[in-house]
């Protein structure tokens, strides 16, 4: 009789299937919406900003069809007087959103002003590698064709090689 491999699970894969099914109800958004909002965002929000609830339509409301999906309103919180620009940047944002989920999942952003704790403020960019450092990353990124993948490993390699400050 064999008996099936187990297959080894990531801390954060389980704590995602944990916490997923309860911001679904509670938000109805996912962990990897959570995740990934520095890059949705982009530079000039995922300081000041974190996405709270999409509230989805009821099947009733609408259309009145009854079928398909229905796009949802998206709240977020926004840092003071950026709330204004966000309000301007507003359709790239959607697009963005619906971007990564790969279906138009947001109609409309609702916007709600007020701080984003220090839990969900993203660090700061961290300043470009200099001498040694830069040089074994520039060395670790040859042959690397696409340009997105490229980015991100500049972006990565630059986190890890940055010397420590000393507190």
């Amino acid at each position: 009789m064999s008996y099936p491999k187990k297959r080894e699970l990531q801390i954060s894969e389980i704590a995602n299937g944990i916490i997923d099914p309860v911001l679904a109800r509670r938000a109805g958004i996912s962990t990897a919406l959570l995740g990934s909002w520095d890059e949705i965002a982009g530079e000039d929000f995922a300081d000041c900003t974190r996405p709270e609830k999409i509230a989805w339509p009821r099947r009733d409301e609408g259309t009145g069809s009854g079928g398909g999906h229905q796009a949802g309103v998206l709240t977020i919180a926004c840092e003071g007087a950026r709330a204004l620009f966000l309000t301007h940047a507003q359709g790239e944002l959607i697009a963005r959103i619906n971007g990564f989920f790969g279906f138009p999942a947001v109609r409309q952003i609702r916007i709600v002003q007020k701080p984003v704790s220090q839990t969900f403020k993203h660090p700061r960019k961290p300043p470009p590698l200099k001498g040694e450092a830069a040089r074994r990353l520039e060395t670790m990124m040859e042959g690397i064709e696409s340009e997105a993948l490229k980015k991100a490993v500049a972006r990565l390699g630059t986190a890890v090689l940055q010397q420590k400050r000393k507190v």
